[in-house]
């Protein structure tokens, strides 16, 4: 793996819920590095999402700080995107204006957007359907949307919190794969990705290596390295000792 893109340290997030202050994450500490496939799994509540977040910039920890290229990551920026699980499309825009909407402060010419933008929706498999409106869309469509939009600021990381939650079992296999390719292709891919996922099929499928945590407040628990060669089959008896392993860490 390359240099480290993104340091999290001792990060801790502290929520109210009424009178009483409740513990989220605990001394989370980790690096992603340059070329790598982080997966984090977890059970539910356990603040894989709010971690996320707290990468993505959109809230602060209650102690501790991240990194991003050696400096202090104080708020959004377009180096780092996400992709939701719950699509978080504009259903009133288009396909096309959906991942535009990703380039309106970055880029300023319309045409460059556009052309930016249909170029996203090309490599995610949506040449034809620029012009759909959400609703039009599939699930497994409107996931590939989600795709683009977060791929066509061209960022340094890609978060996923999720991202294959609301398919179908055919359409996730088939985005999974996709994604399998698309993350590892130097000419468009992103430097790194960090996911959290709760299926651990998938995170053996798709990640470098993967964090374990605890329930609330979540901690790491433990590392695991996935040395499987690329494209990944499920059939490898490899493949199915580290889905073991993951169980029974996720099971202590």
């Amino acid at each position: 793996m390359g240099k480290v893109l993104l340091s999290v340290r001792n990060v801790s997030v502290d929520v109210k819920l009424g009178s009483k202050g409740i513990r989220i994450l605990d001394n989370v500490t980790f690096d992603l590095r340059e070329g790598e496939f982080l997966s984090i799994i977890g059970p539910s509540g356990c603040g894989k999402s709010t971690l996320l977040r707290v990468v993505a910039g959109l809230i602060r920890p209650s102690k501790g700080y991240v990194l991003f290229n050696g400096k202090p990551l104080l708020r959004p920026t377009p180096k780092i995107t996400m992709v939701f699980q719950n699509f978080a499309l504009f259903p009133w825009l288009t396909a096309l204006e959906n991942v535009e909407l990703a380039l309106i402060n970055s880029v300023k010419s319309e045409e460059l957007r556009r052309r930016k933008a249909r170029e996203a929706l090309r490599l995610v498999g949506l040449e034809g359907f620029e012009d759909a409106l959400p609703r039009e869309l599939s699930g497994g469509m409107k996931q590939r949307v989600g795709f683009a939009r977060a791929l066509v600021s061209e960022p340094d990381i890609l978060l996923m919190d999720e991202p294959f939650s609301n398919l179908d079992a055919l359409s996730a296999e088939h985005l999974r794969r996709e994604v399998e390719v698309l993350v590892k292709r130097e000419d468009i891919a992103p430097k790194a990705a960090l996911m959290v996922s709760h299926n651990v099929e998938e995170v053996v499928q798709l990640s470098d290596r993967v964090l374990v945590f605890s329930g609330r407040p979540g901690k790491i628990i433990a590392q695991v390295d996935i040395d499987l060669p690329r494209p990944r089959s499920p059939r490898l008896p490899r493949f199915s000792k580290y889905v073991d392993e993951l169980y029974s860490l996720l099971s202590y």
